[in-house]
This record gives C-alpha cells, sequence and structure tokens, in this order.
C-alpha cells in the first residue's frame, strides 16, 4: 500500500490507490441467505460494501446506511444490483435515534422485512495524549461506535423473529487496547460487552448476535485517519505482514448470518492476519 491521506472521516474509497478487493472473482453464492434483509450501517465502502455484496451473491437484498458518501454508496448499490438483488440508499447520522428509527421503518417499509442488522460504520481520530482529546470528538466517537449500535437494534426489535440475527463489527484494539485512539478502542471494548449481553438477552427469542473483530484492513478508513507514513506501514506487523482486505471480512459476516452458524451467539471471530486473542 503506498503512503496516502485524505484527511477528513468519512473517507472516501474511490479515492483510494489501490482500490480494496470488495468480492474474489471465484466466490461462489449458494442461496445461503435467499428471501433476507439485511440493514448494513456504513455499507457504502470497506467492509460494509464486501458485506452487502457478499449478502446479494448469497440471494439478500440490501439497504445500505451512509453519512455523505454518495459516490461510494451509489457504486455500491451498483454491484449489489448487478447481483441481481434489490439495494435501497440511506443517508444520514445514525448518532442521532430518530434517523435510526426511521431507517429502520424505511427499510422495512421498501424490502418488505428485515432479518439482518449489521452494525458496522465507525470513526476513529488520533490524539497523542488522553487529555488532549476534545469533548466533541470524544461524544462523536461515541455516538456513531456505539450509540448507534443500540438505536439501531433498539428499533429493530419490533421487526426481527426467531432465526434472525444482529452481527457488530468490533475490533482487534478492543482486546490490545491503542496508545493514540483511546476513545475509540473504548468503544470497540463496548461494542464486545453489548454483543455477549445482547446475546444473553435476545436468545430467549431465537435471535443470535454475534460480532466480528477485524485487524488492520485496507478500507478508507485508513487514509481518512492516518498520515502517509503510517498508511505505508499500515499492516505489515501482523503475523502475515501485511494489510487485510474486506474480501477477506467479508464471509464471516455470512457465515454468522446463515443458518450454518445456527447454534453460535454472543461470539466473536477475528480476521486479524494472525493477531492471536484470548478471550
Amino acid at each position: 500500500v503506498p503512503g496516502q491521506a485524505q484527511g477528513e472521516q468519512p473517507g472516501k474509497e474511490y479515492k483510494m490507490q489501490p482500490k480494496p478487493e470488495i468480492i474474489r472473482e471465484n466466490y461462489k453464492g449458494c442461496d445461503k441467505l435467499k428471501g433476507k434483509v439485511a440493514l448494513i450501517t456504513g455499507g457504502d465502502s470497506g467492509i460494509g460494501r464486501s458485506v452487502a455484496v457478499h449478502f446479494a451473491r448469497e440471494g439478500a437484498d440490501i439497504a445500505i446506511i451512509y453519512l455523505n458518501e454518495d459516490k461510494d454508496a451509489q457504486e455500491t448499490r451498483g454491484m449489489v444490483e448487478k447481483e441481481g438483488r434489490k439495494c435501497i440508499l440511506i443517508a444520514g447520522d445514525i448518532g442521532n435515534k430518530s434517523f435510526c428509527e426511521q431507517a429502520v421503518e424505511q427499510t422495512v417499509k421498501e424490502l418488505g422485512q428485515l432479518n439482518i442488522i449489521i452494525n458496522n460504520a465507525g470513526e476513529q481520530h488520533t490524539q497523542e495524549r488522553v487529555d488532549e482529546i476534545p469533548q466533541e470528538q470524544l461524544e462523536r466517537t461515541f455516538k456513531t461506535n456505539i450509540f448507534s449500535y443500540f438505536y439501531i437494534s433498539q428499533a429493530a426489535m419490533k421487526h426481527l423473529k426467531a432465526g434472525d440475527t444482529i452481527i457488530n463489527t468490533t475490533s482487534v484494539t478492543a482486546y490490545h487496547g491503542h496508545k493514540t485512539m483511546i476513545d475509540y478502542a473504548s468503544t470497540k471494548g463496548a461494542i464486545v460487552s453489548f454483543t455477549r449481553s445482547m446475546a444473553i438477552n435476545l436468545a430467549e427469542k431465537g435471535i443470535r448476535v454475534n460480532g466480528v473483530a477485524p485487524g488492520p484492513i485496507w478500507t478508507p478508513l485508513i487514509p481518512g485517519s492516518f498520515s502517509e507514513e503510517r498508511v505505508a506501514a499500515f499492516g505489515k506487523k501482523t503475523p502475515l505482514g501485511r494489510a487485510g482486505q474486506p474480501s477477506e471480512v467479508g464471509p464471516c459476516f455470512v457465515f454468522l448470518a446463515c443458518d450454518d452458524a445456527s447454534y453460535i451467539t454472543g461470539q466473536i471471530i477475528h480476521p486479524n492476519g494472525g493477531d492471536f486473542i484470548g478471550s
């Protein structure tokens, strides 16, 4: 990955060089999610885009929530429609509870039902010292990264039924911490506990709740967050010696969303290039 920086969030996938790999050409769908409807926050690019395209190839219709990355969102919709599935785009701020409620209702109204929630959107900012984290940044990070997971899940409760599922995107930083992204890592730790608690809470309803904790993955969040120098070194400290691609994460979500994982709840999958994580 050559050094590059966009200097703003959300990052734009169309500006990245090289472009992330979203789905492998040899990935064969086999109707694992046929007849399902999935709502994906942050589905316009990166991991969210990969999840959308993988789900579409497995037979699901897709609703994507994104902030303002219209060009990326339109491209993702084209990729989903190329798989022969429906895709609706919903732009707005998931840190706002009423917007999250409206997005869930729009999904059900336009696509007929709701079976899979992918809480995925996130933001991260670097600060060298904890006392340098501005209150605005702290509140913004928590609203995007964990409050929205509550808002979307709460709004979806009246639509989800036995056999449906919620999958949350956490991070390797939840387990190791991060020296310069303390607030971000804290939200990701909260997502792990949220996932485990929700799994217990919803077990009697037959709704499974799991999570995915990616390591360094080549997404727009990276050039949108770091300097060119840090981007050039991104992922090289993993045992595999490289950053991962969204195409290497999307299938984790497929597995957790489909009946292959029918006896799995409250668990976290770790696509992270070999960084061993204790429970």
